[in-house]
């Protein structure tokens, strides 16, 4: 089964990452995308993250029935920090007949050499690259084992969405439903 691994930190998960979601399974050869929620990007500040279980509930209501989105929580019983190449070793190992394809976004390109043994990761999955904003002059033949799809450019990031909650900004359609009201019911993010 081709699968996409969709990793990030989902903190809160909102409608842009449903919508990447939604487009590599519809409109590419990606028969499941799975969300697999990093507990600590080494790239990345910790402080405003929320606990690993509350994020995977996030995710949990954000997704409900969809049969082709799945959660996975590996990266939670792998050491800290999470490197990716360690957990798609992990993947590989728990499931072989699957062929797993990175979706990551063109701004992660930028410093995908700073990621730990990234040449593994480069020489042996494909790497879906969508599009972000400020990175629309890469170009694919730069980039060993990566496919630039033309996926709709959504400019909505985790860290906007955190920062219009504490602010009090009434952000509902930025966010699944379910997400919105769990939310605000445990006041996270104020």
């Amino acid at each position: 089964m081709r699968t996409g691994l969709y990793f990030g930190s989902f903190n809160p998960v909102h409608i842009g990452h449903l919508a990447i979601a939604n487009y590599f399974a519809e409109f590419t050869d990606i028969i499941q995308v799975w969300f697999v929620i990093s507990p600590q990007n080494p790239l990345k500040q910790k402080s405003t993250l929320l606990a690993d279980f509350a994020r995977y509930e996030l995710l949990e209501l954000a997704i409900g029935k969809e049969e082709r989105f799945r959660i996975s929580d590996i990266e939670f019983r792998l050491p800290k920090p999470s490197y990716t190449v360690n957990t798609l070793a992990h993947l590989k190992e728990k499931y072989p007949n699957n062929e797993f394809a990175l979706i990551m976004g063109s701004d992660n390109l930028s410093s995908f050499h700073k990621w730990k043994n990234y040449e593994v990761i480069e020489n042996n999955f494909t790497r879906l690259i969508y599009p972000r904003p400020g990175s629309e002059t890469l170009k694919q033949e730069d980039h060993k084992n990566a496919m630039f799809v033309n996926a709709p450019m959504i400019d909505i990031s985790s860290s906007f969405i955190r920062d219009a909650i504490a602010q009090g900004k009434d952000i509902r359609y930025f966010l699944p439903a379910g997400v919105y009201d769990h939310i605000k019911k445990m006041n996270y993010y104020r």
